[in-house]
């Protein structure tokens, strides 16, 4: 029914790039619950750059298959899972395992995919996709005629959560390397440059009144320039700190002094407010709810990228075997979207 070997990436350790090992073994055939999904591409997101060097908050032990989330087609499902499934494309948010030509999937997580949308397309915006829904429409709660600042609006999240704003008829400040300004200027940004001095009092001019949510993954110092930027009633969201991806302080330490100013902004008579988003909140505590929108939240993504409102952010294709080259280019900041595997 199916080839008999799959060819796994190993992240054997604390490597380079170069570090990352291929291995070949039998197909596991799929369990109660699970679905067997040939991929068909797994992108590189931050995540991995993360566990590359061993910072990623509840990564597993080394060895193990990096690969955040997936696309592919159901070949086989086990025991408790609807057989209509087999033959379908579909993608999953993995978190580990999606760097592989054969995955076992919980068949509870599989979203169809729209059969005009290919495969790369659709997986440049599942975690990406997801993550930038959720966070102007759940955690910001933007509406229509607002201003936001995004920073990194040309990175994976980024390219997306601007093309969602924009459809959402925000007005979109963005954050970027001048070599990306036009791309961004095509997707109806107004872009600045990340590492101008003054790009607080830049933003300033663009939105005298501030603005009316920011999206910021680069850290505490970053978070609190953009919290400066807020308007009354705005909001920021924070999530991630990739401007700590070569530091050597703990990464605990950096969440819960992340965390700690959070709170405090929350508590402040201020009339703004501060989240964190993590993809994975509430999955242990309310499992149900947490699938319920993750499934409704990317049906609504793909749904976009199938009538064409969405543009796939592709920065590069690569095979498992180039996946050294992959980790590289998408490490070096001068991409615009996001490094896809093809297995």
């Amino acid at each position: 029914m199916f080839q008999v070997q799959a060819t796994d990436v190993i992240l054997p350790g604390l490597v380079a790039p170069s570090g990352f090992q291929l291995h070949q073994r039998p197909v596991t055939r799929p369990g109660t619950g699970q679905a067997l999904v040939h991929v068909e591409a797994s992108g590189i997101s931050f995540a991995e750059q993360q566990m590359r060097r061993g910072r990623y908050p509840g990564q597993p032990k080394f060895p193990f298959v990096p690969g955040y989330d997936l696309v592919g087609t159901v070949l086989e499902v086990g025991p408790a899972v609807d057989p209509a499934l087999v033959g379908l494309r579909v993608a999953a948010a993995t978190k580990t395992g999606g760097w592989t030509t054969h995955a076992l999937v919980t068949a509870a997580d599989l979203v169809p995919v729209p059969a005009t949308v290919d495969a790369v397309d659709a997986e440049t915006v599942i975690v990406n996709g997801l993550t930038a829904w959720q966070m102007l429409h759940r955690s910001a709660r933007v509406q229509a005629g607002q201003t936001i600042l995004v920073h990194g609006a040309n990175g994976g999240v980024g390219s997306i959560l601007v093309q969602l704003a924009r459809h959402a008829g925000l007005r979109v400040i963005g954050t970027a390397s001048p070599r990306h300004h036009g791309a961004l200027r095509e997707l109806g940004v107004e872009p600045l440059d990340y590492q101008a001095a003054d790009l607080a009092a830049q933003v300033r001019v663009l939105a005298p009144g501030g603005v009316d949510a920011a999206f910021d993954h680069l850290g505490l110092a970053s978070a609190r320039c953009s919290f400066s930027l807020l308007a009354r009633g705005g909001t920021l969201v924070a999530y991630g700190m990739a401007a700590e991806v070569n530091s050597e302080r703990s990464v605990l330490q950096l969440f819960i002094k992340m965390l700690g100013q959070i709170a405090a902004w929350t508590l402040l008579p201020n009339g703004r407010r501060a989240t964190f988003y993590d993809f994975w909140g509430g999955k242990q505590l309310a499992p149900a709810t947490f699938r319920a929108h993750q499934q409704a939240d990317l049906r609504q993504v793909l749904a976009l990228l199938a009538q064409g409102v969405l543009t796939p952010q592709v920065a590069a294709r690569f095979p498992l075997s180039a996946i050294g080259q992959a980790m590289e280019l998408a490490e070096s900041r001068t991409v615009m979207g996001k490094v896809v595997l093809t297995p």
